[in-house]
């Protein structure tokens, strides 16, 4: 859970996923803002997530990029997974240096839902990465287990959601 100002409050029940998850001492532990369409995280990579010398190993922004796409169709109570992702890397992507991603629903379809996302510098703006997927949802049934599984609970009747890592688990 995050209680920021202007960020509204949902909660998600510990789980092990690389990227989010707050059970995942390896993980990545982003910190994810999701609202109705799109989701959004800042951070700054760490060393250990390094490929060539200073750079963010791809498969990194990979996981970043698809992560952001993913949950922002939970902002729409709409879970899935991934069935196709193409990324373009447009800049080496500096370790230890701020970054946000941002990604967001293009074509929602009954099923499949088409996603897109970028990586950009957090001081300049300037785009790193760029992504885009295609999404299999799942049925009412599935996306009920989901919903049970991780607490999907809205405060204070937020039509938004926003998750935080423990502090240990951060990329910060």
């Amino acid at each position: 859970m995050i209680d920021a100002p202007g960020v509204p409050r949902f909660e998600v029940a510990p789980h092990r996923c690389f990227a989010c998850g707050t059970l995942n001492t390896s993980g990545m532990g982003l910190v994810l803002h999701v609202e109705p369409d799109r989701c959004w995280t800042e951070l700054v990579l760490e060393d250990r997530f390094e490929g060539w010398e200073g750079i963010a190993h791809g498969g990194i922004l990979c996981t970043i990029l698809d992560e952001v796409m993913a949950w922002s169709l939970v902002g729409q109570d709409n879970w899935g997974v991934t069935a196709r992702m193409s990324v373009e890397f447009k800049k080496p992507v500096p370790i230890g240096a701020p970054i946000r991603a941002e990604g967001w629903i293009t074509r929602p379809r009954r099923r499949l839902v088409e996603a897109a996302a970028h990586i950009v510098d957090a001081g300049t703006g300037q785009v790193l990465a760029t992504a885009t997927g295609l999404y299999v949802a799942a049925d009412e049934a599935r996306k009920q287990v989901l919903r049970d599984r991780y607490g999907f609970v809205p405060l204070d009747g937020a039509p938004a959601m926003a998750r935080r890592a423990p502090a240990t688990a951060r990329a910060r």
